[in-house]
């Protein structure tokens, strides 16, 4: 009767195992299919991965989260992993100016930081004492948070304007960009105001500093992102009954009734109800069957942007915060990846038990991102020491890159026109991923949220469980 009751459940396969793959994933085993997850890598994750180089666990990238991300936060919940993060009470972000010679650098400290207060007053007192704008800038950024606050997200005029000339329309100038607008914007969005597309930027602004006096704080991974992504994740769907297929390429989609068929390499036939194409977007355009979505061809315009992350460990620490971000340098965002990458404690094999790992986030590095490793030493190496003093005095034990040359897509104006729904024109085949149509930018968020919308789509006629709430993990 088991097998019975089994054979009759509808079959999902979802084709990736990145966070929109995790979720769909989930929600369909615990909507009452049998889901089988291909994963072509042999870990899961996506992007947010971690692997190691000899004593050190290293992630990927520096992905950190805000707290208005209601749907990794869900995630994390589902995962049993909300004590393996860390989210901060409130904002506080260091800011380090540096200028002058190398020989004499003048370093200037700032922070942004949240008051108790109702927005958007919870960042007057910080951008009051912010010591890298002056009076007179201050006011503009005051005025350009107005004018975002005015903004209506849902007008399509937005995404036909770039973020730059937006600004400059609103009395920003070249200090205010830099010391605060790209500062958050690069990061978040992984490209410059000049082509960054004013629609996904007023997002970031209005949802992460101007919608509720909590939305920005901070969170990050109290441990290797593979703990979360791929050990808890993995844990999660076999317990929910998924089979996850690891080191399983697909090779092949064929939409057929009643069912699909999907190939794998080395000819492995998976055929289901429900096929949720969750990789990234080359991948689901190849696999994609001829006019499944309209205006299919467009997919071919959607670019990408890559993400550096520079590695340097110290003999010694040369940075006291756990992180902090970079005016005046080509450093962006450094993190302390002391504790995660499990070096607090051994000191390489006990020879220096003092050693520090920082890790440098560099987004929006189009002319450096093919850099031989060589030549990102000579850079990277003398920008630290002019930030940190305690750099310059230190031994350097070991130096590496790791780049995402396709880590987003590109944010550009007019994106939001490249960007599918879940839906498709073929009954039962959707699209997740965090190059979707979430309103998102390419965050773990976005990647959360489009994984949703693909399993709501699949149930939706059903008398399964739909998610109507915030993006969190319905209860």
């Amino acid at each position: 009767m088991t097998g019975r009751a089994d054979a009759a459940r509808p079959a999902a396969v979802v084709v990736g195992g990145g966070l929109a793959g995790i979720t769909a994933a989930l929600r369909l085993a615990e909507a009452g299919h049998r889901v089988t997850l291909a994963e072509g890598r042999p870990r899961l994750g996506g992007l947010a991965f971690s692997f190691r180089r000899g004593e050190l666990t290293v992630d990927n990238g520096q992905h950190v989260y805000l707290r208005c991300c209601t749907a990794y936060r869900g995630l994390l919940d589902r995962l049993g992993a909300g004590r393996l993060v860390h989210l901060q009470d409130r904002l506080d972000v260091p800011v380090l100016g540096v200028s002058g010679p190398d020989a004499a650098p003048v370093r200037t400290l700032g922070r942004l930081r949240r008051a108790g207060l109702p927005v958007p007053l919870h960042l007057a007192g910080s951008l009051a004492r912010y010591p890298h704008l002056g009076p007179a800038d201050r006011a503009r950024v005051v005025r350009g948070a107005l004018a975002l606050q005015g903004l209506d997200l849902a007008d399509p005029a937005l995404d036909t304007v770039s973020f730059g000339a937006w600004l400059r329309a609103n009395g920003q100038n070249g200090r205010t960009v830099a010391a605060l607008w790209d500062l958050v914007g690069v990061a978040t969005l992984n490209a410059r105001a000049e082509q960054v597309s004013l629609a996904l930027a007023a997002m970031v602004f209005k949802t992460g500093l101007l919608s509720d006096p909590g939305a920005s704080d901070i969170g990050m991974a109290a441990v290797p992102l593979g703990t979360i992504h791929h050990d808890r994740a993995l844990a999660e769907l076999e317990r929910a009954g998924v089979k996850v297929l690891l080191r399983a390429r697909v090779a092949e989609l064929k939409p057929a009734v009643p069912q699909h068929a999907v190939r794998l390499e080395g000819d492995e036939l998976l055929t289901a109800d429900t096929v949720v194409l969750a990789g990234a977007q080359d991948a689901a355009a190849a696999l994609l069957p001829p006019d499944a979505i309209e205006g299919q061809q467009r997919l071919a315009g959607f670019g990408t942007a890559p993400i550096l992350n520079v590695h340097v460990v110290y003999d010694r620490k040369v940075l006291r915060k756990p992180f902090f971000a970079a005016l005046g340098s080509p450093v962006q965002w450094v993190f302390d990846r002391t504790a995660h990458s499990g070096l607090a404690g051994t000191g390489l094999g006990g020879a220096h038990p003092d050693a520090q790992y920082l890790a440098l986030s560099q987004s929006a590095v189009q002319d450096e991102i093919d850099l031989p490793v060589s030549e990102l030493r000579r850079r990277y190496l003398p920008e630290l020491a002019r930030l940190l003093p305690a750099a310059g005095q230190a031994e350097v034990l070991d130096f590496f890159v790791t780049r995402e040359r396709t880590a987003t897509f590109d944010p550009a104006p007019g994106t939001a026109a490249l960007r599918p729904s879940a839906r498709t024109n073929v009954p039962g085949l959707l699209l997740a991923g965090a190059w979707t149509a979430t309103g998102w930018p390419a965050t773990m968020e976005g990647a959360v949220r489009s994984g949703h919308a693909a399993a709501d789509a699949a149930l939706a006629g059903t008398r399964l469980p739909v998610d109507h709430g915030d993006g969190r993990w319905p209860r």
